[in-house]
């Protein structure tokens, strides 16, 4: 076994690699971009080494670097988790080539299937069901795009190269299509450093699954089950679950067996993924067509050591250092069933736009483990409280990993789970993934990659917390923190005691842009009112200690935390949360006058290309611009009608949030 190994990556995976390696006594080199400086995983690791710059081209993708660092501090293997270099061959190549181990499969596994088109003709080459479509070398647009007319729209775009759900593009329609590419290649070239795609039947309801498979130096290949990974928004994995409901043995025995060939094929040594996209038949049957292979780690992986009991990073270990596999197939086992949620610095509620900003509050659930792979709660991060959420890499900041003795279980802990997670100063997708979580359609498993889609009213147009009830929460929150800073000294209570009468507490609250007046009248015998929006109700509140208040607001009771920072107020319901501001109305008049009608960056990035040009007229909802931020593009649409006055950046540059983009004139009424 390795006595010490460098870690080429960052946050939860580093973290996770470092957690096992320490467990088996492996000594741990961390590597760190400046932005990454006091980075949870830095910490984590008994070495650090820093890289330089901020984004990963400049620092986890400086493959020479790494290898360095291993030199320097006498390494013996480089683990390079999952994206960055971890499917790069030439990495592979250079760590062999300085003596270093590469905890991974040979370099010629990687470049068998890390080209999609490549690996889809081995496939075919091996009798393995693939989805009609094109996967040659021509990328010629035109050509392309008669290729996707004689496929049959709807189509999916995807990069040779790509992984993530970067680099993918449904179409549905011819016209689209040169479009579609463009931006799709543009996203693939930014992501992997090749813009050549693959074009594909677009499979109607199609369910991701994938199977987990491991070989070793040895000869032995074997599967760990498969995972289901359908729930998706942007062809990126929201939530994933093992084993995958409604999947036959028979099935899964099939699929595993394809998945093993497709390992042996290609010689392949330690973890990798071999996904597959799955339509269920009229029968109710499946029918699954290879896809691609990944061939590292998955972010996933948590749900299959939580079935299997199984450490997946010490199989990595022990397999890179010469060790058979520890079990043979028919001494693997499923256990219940385990649920991953992604949790992402987000805005479901604005096309879950990527977010930025500081943690100013991470509370976890009480009862989860960090980076254990055999707990029945779990959480894997790269970040604490007070850390930055910056727009250099991607907007993932936890998985919350979950295991039950059935899926009903394991549904109602992972509810549970989010409840109690508490993420205060960016925009994060908790809440959503609750409803998710809660929906008909997941806990029925009517699962394919549009459920987020399928479900929208349900899980974007939600009802948000009763007003009521959440100022309630910052109304108990605000008396228990006076009550805490008074003395014996009778002049110094807060409480609003009178001898004739009663007092009145009020607080100026926004909520969602909406300005409100917050009022506890305390009567003098003692209860009080809740008064808001021209009603009123008794209230009492007890604080519980910590951030918790237990609160009866008119007839019903409720528990509510409540975090605050600064003037804003997280306020965590059974019904969900809100995020509420307090405000000195004479300091805030007219803070928002003129705003409105601005085309404004909503996060921090790159211009990647201008739609309209200047002296066009444009109408509300129009297509403006493309910004990359966050490993993603988004377009963004003109807030309102008018005329394009001034471009105010060009197309490369780089933009802060709440920078304006162009400036948008009002149109010139018509002509008599």
């Amino acid at each position: 076994m390795f006595k010490k190994v460098l870690i080429a990556n960052r946050g939860e995976i580093a973290c996770r690699v470092a957690t096992t390696a320490r467990r088996m006594g492996v000594r741990t080199v961390a590597v760190y971009s400046d932005a990454d400086a006091r980075a949870r995983h830095v910490a984590a690791c008994d070495e650090a080494v820093p890289l330089g710059g901020n984004t990963a081209r400049e620092s986890y993708l400086q493959w020479q670097r790494i290898i360095g660092a291993a030199q320097v501090t006498g390494a013996q293997a480089i683990h390079p988790g999952y994206g960055f270099l971890s499917e790069n061959e030439d990495f592979a190549r250079a760590c062999a080539a300085a003596g270093l181990v590469f905890i991974g499969p040979p370099p010629e596994a990687i470049a068998a299937m890390g080209s999609k088109s490549a690996a889809k003709t081995l496939m075919e080459k091996a009798g393995v069901p693939l989805v009609p479509g094109y996967h040659g070398a021509d990328n010629e647009p035109a050509f392309l795009a008669m290729q996707a007319s004689a496929i049959g729209y709807p189509v999916l775009i995807k990069a040779s190269s790509g992984g993530g759900g970067k680099g993918m593009r449904r179409v549905d329609r011819a016209a689209d299509f040169i479009a579609a590419l463009a931006s799709c290649q543009r996203e693939a070239q930014a992501s992997f450093g090749d813009d050549h795609v693959l074009v594909e039947r677009y499979v109607t309801r199609p369910r991701h699954i994938e199977i987990q498979v491991f070989g070793d130096s040895h000869g032995n290949v074997i599967h760990l089950g498969e995972r289901d990974c359908s729930v998706q928004r942007r062809h990126q994995k929201v939530l994933e679950e093992s084993p995958a409901p409604g999947l036959s043995a028979e099935r899964r025995a099939e699929m595993g067996a394809a998945a093993v060939a497709a390992a042996r094929a290609v010689g392949y040594v330690g973890a990798g993924t071999v996904e597959f996209v799955a339509e269920e038949l009229n029968d109710g049957d499946i029918r699954a067509y290879f896809m691609e292979m990944n061939t590292r780690l998955q972010v996933e992986h948590p749900v299959t050591e939580a079935v299997t009991g199984l450490d997946l990073v010490e199989w990595q270990l022990r397999v890179a250092s010469g060790q058979p596999l520890p079990l043979k197939q028919d001494q693997v086992t499923l256990r219940g069933h385990a649920i991953e949620a992604r949790i992402c610095a987000e805005n479901p509620d604005a096309q879950f736009l990527p977010a930025t900003g500081t943690l100013h509050v991470a509370r976890w659930p009480a009862h989860v483990a960090f980076e254990r792979h055999d707990a029945l709660a779990r959480v894997d991060t790269g970040f604490v409280e007070g850390d930055a959420i910056s727009p250099h890499y991607d907007s993932m900041i936890a998985k919350l990993i979950v295991w039950g003795q059935d899926r009903a279980q394991a549904l109602a802990r992972m509810d549970a789970a989010l409840r109690d997670t508490h993420l205060m100063g960016l925009h994060t997708n908790v809440a959503f993934l609750r409803r998710v979580v809660g929906s008909r359609a997941f806990a029925t498993a009517d699962l394919d990659t549009a459920l987020i889609e399928r479900e929208h009213a349900a899980l974007l147009d939600a009802a948000p917390v009763p007003l009521e009830l959440a100022a309630a929460g910052v109304a108990a929150h605000v008396l228990a923190r006076e009550a805490a800073q008074e003395t014996a000294d009778p002049w110094s209570r807060r409480d609003g005691w009178r001898l004739r009468g009663g007092a009145e507490r009020r607080l100026s609250l926004e909520c969602g842009g909406a300005q409100h007046t917050l009022v506890v009248r305390r009567r003098h015998d003692g209860s009080a009112l809740l008064a808001l929006a021209g009603q009123e109700w008794p209230f009492t509140a007890r604080p519980l200690g910590g951030a918790l208040h237990d609160i009866t607001l008119g007839d019903a009771r409720h528990a509510i935390t409540v975090h605050q920072h600064g003037e804003r107020y997280a306020v965590y319901t059974e019904q969900g949360s809100a995020l509420l501001n307090e405000f000195d109305p004479l300091v805030h008049a007219g803070d928002h006058a003129g705003e409105t009608g601005r085309l404004t960056a909503p996060m921090p990035g790159k211009v990647i290309s201008f739609l309209a040009a200047v002296g066009e007229h444009v109408q509300r909802g129009q297509a403006m611009a493309v910004m990359e931020a966050m490993k993603m593009e988004h377009t963004l649409t003109a807030p309102r009608d008018g005329v394009v006055g001034e471009l105010l950046y060009a197309v490369g540059d780089q933009v802060a949030e709440g920078d304006e983009l162009l400036r948008l004139l009002e149109a010139a009424p018509a002509a008599a």
